[in-house]
């Protein structure tokens, strides 16, 4: 069972979203990720959105660490339900949202995101990444940073005009990389 690992919630436990499709990243990558996120001062107040939340592990792990919301999207019912109850202790603070991450954006308003994570289902192919990685450029903070979690013998995400990777990781079977948003030319 996945937890909170850090911060106001540490120790709370996450019910685990049941059936195939989702894979809670390991407490070791968490660890591992937010880490480098807490020394690069990318949480603290952020509005974060998480575009395949699954149970919610990575959003909900930054709110308790200090970020101000999250916007957390999963199209999978099952997986929206746990996420949803997951998210009840924290409660203005989270949103969660039933859709498709390209249909959410399209239709996203609000303050613009400081810190996002895609975690997508590793049998997502690289093009529909790309489209949703281009997709969110507009809706990014100046400063924000991007996550991106995918199986190790993946390759680096095809990043769009205005935003570029600035650190890479493997964790075993796991693979992350981190982007910041870059001035078009």
């Amino acid at each position: 069972m996945a937890r909170i690992i850090s911060g106001t919630q540490k120790g709370r436990r996450l019910a685990s979203v049941p059936g195939q499709g989702t894979r809670p990243t390991s407490d070791r990558v968490k660890e591992a990720l937010f880490s480098r996120l807490e020394g690069i001062n990318a949480i603290d107040d952020a509005v974060v959105a998480d575009l395949y939340a699954g149970s919610g592990a990575l959003g909900l792990e930054a709110v308790s660490r200090g970020a101000r919301v999250l916007e957390a999207v999963e199209r999978a019912e099952a997986a929206w339900r746990v996420l949803r109850r997951n998210a009840e202790p924290f409660g203005d603070a989270v949103r969660a949202v039933k859709g498709e991450a390209l249909k959410y954006l399209a239709s996203r308003a609000g303050e613009p995101i400081e810190l996002l994570f895609l975690d997508p289902p590793y049998a997502l192919d690289e093009a529909a990444l790309a489209k949703v990685l281009a997709a969110s450029v507009p809706h990014l903070d100046e400063a924000a940073t991007v996550v991106v979690e995918r199986d190790s013998r993946a390759p680096e995400p095809l990043w769009p005009a205005g935003m570029s990777a600035f650190h890479q990781r493997t964790y075993g079977s796991t693979a992350l990389w981190l982007a910041e948003v870059t001035p078009s030319v």
